[in-house]
């Protein structure tokens, strides 16, 4: 983020630089322009037998100068353009490491079939998650890939409904919801009511002429969540006393805020997601998120390793040589991070459980006993115990 601000500061520095000489460029022509008419009217005005005088020869040479010297100023300073435009360039590669070798995985990831056939999978179903179906087929023809044909569809009615969402049309949703009525309850869901609160609120919207149908929409659907949603419900029936005077002036204006509809959609995605097995964001989507995230960090340790002499450090291409930070969101597991050795445990280097309840990580272990099966003392507590007792943990 901090390259892209510098190029940006270098991009703006050379747009005020354009800025500035058009605006001089514009004065100086219009003023020539301005000289030359004058001189033109003042020509036409004489005698065709009129000789110029001294003054009026001079006047005449003097403007041909000037016109000579801004030209010739204008096209130096256009020449000075180019060097604050290759600067930019500069810029850029400054700023922007090439080299990403030390960022990347394993050389040889990618290069058997089956990893290969799964990469163009996860492609496949992101194209197929974002309504690019059309692409998505050329690519399963290309790589010879085939997928089973009910994701599509999940995928087709998915986006049919979220597309439906975005225009504030309910009747799809509402669809879904039904069907899914069982397996959304298992899940606690709210997604139903909030629904149909919109569904109400919009016939709210429609003033007097509505407010019968209002009236008996809520005494339809909304009984089934007065044990779940009953102050909510009250504040929806308030709405009803202000209608006849208008609504947006009401106390319970803020049932109508649009950002209801967002909320709808995201909960909508989340819950439809779950149903489905699959994660709100494609794991392509998370994977370049992850990658957006880690690589300026890492290509920032790498410089600071290079400039210390002290690369050799960071051999492994599977292990990190500093923490990176994806978020909240981006944590599925659980993970434990060794007290003694700060470094998160792995198959090879395990958390393991001291008799006295304390854990470690076996690398940890290890080190405290120096490879010998005699008695060790816990570094939290004054326990003595021996190593072949610590069992391994598994989260």
């Amino acid at each position: 983020m901090d390259a892209c601000y510098a190029v940006e500061k270098e991009v703006d520095r050379v747009l005020s630089k354009f800025q500035g000489i058009d605006d001089h460029t514009t004065r100086s022509l219009q003023d020539l322009i301005d000289t030359v008419e004058y001189l033109r009217k003042e020509w036409s005005t004489t005698p065709a037998e009129h000789e110029m005088t001294a003054i009026q020869k001079d006047v005449l040479k003097q403007t041909m100068t000037k016109i000579k010297d801004t030209v010739m100023h204008l096209a130096t300073d256009h020449r000075d353009l180019h060097g604050t435009v290759s600067k930019v360039g500069k810029a850029i590669d400054r700023n922007f490491v090439p080299d990403f070798s030390s960022t990347t995985s394993k050389d040889d990831i990618f290069n058997t079939p089956d990893k290969v056939e799964l990469v163009n999978k996860v492609i496949i179903q992101h194209l197929q998650r974002h309504g690019f179906y059309e692409v998505a087929d050329i690519l399963m023809g290309e790589a010879n890939v085939a997928l089973e044909h009910s994701d599509k569809e999940c995928y087709l009615e998915l986006n049919h409904i979220l597309d439906a969402l975005q225009q504030h049309k309910l009747d799809p949703a509402l669809h879904w919801v039904e069907v899914h009525r069982d397996a959304l309850a298992m899940n606690n869901s709210s997604l139903e009511f909030k629904l149909h609160r919109l569904k109400f609120i919009e016939l709210i919207r429609q003033g007097p002429p509505a407010q019968n149908e209002a009236i008996g929409y809520a005494r339809t659907h909304f009984k089934q969540f007065v044990n779940r949603h009953e102050k909510d419900i009250q504040s929806l029936m308030g709405l009803l006393l202000y209608v006849p005077n208008g609504i947006d002036n009401s106390p319970y204006s803020c049932l109508l805020d649009r950002e209801e509809w967002v909320d709808v959609y995201e909960i909508f995605l989340k819950d439809a997601c779950t149903l489905l097995g699959i994660s709100v964001n494609s794991p392509l989507t998370t994977c370049v998120n992850a990658g957006c995230t880690a690589i300026p960090a890492l290509l920032s340790i790498k410089q600071v390793m290079m400039q210390r002499q002290v690369s050799g450090i960071w051999n492994g291409k599977d292990e990190l040589p500093i923490e990176i930070d994806l978020g909240n969101d981006s944590r599925y597991h659980s993970m434990f991070a060794c007290p003694i050795l700060r470094q998160q445990s792995t198959d090879i280097n395990p958390p393991m459980r001291l008799v006295c309840g304390h854990v470690i990580s076996r690398d940890a272990l290890n080190k405290l006993c120096n490879g010998s099966n005699f008695r060790m003392k816990c570094p939290y507590c004054p326990m003595e115990q021996s190593p072949t007792d610590a069992r391994l943990i598994i989260f």
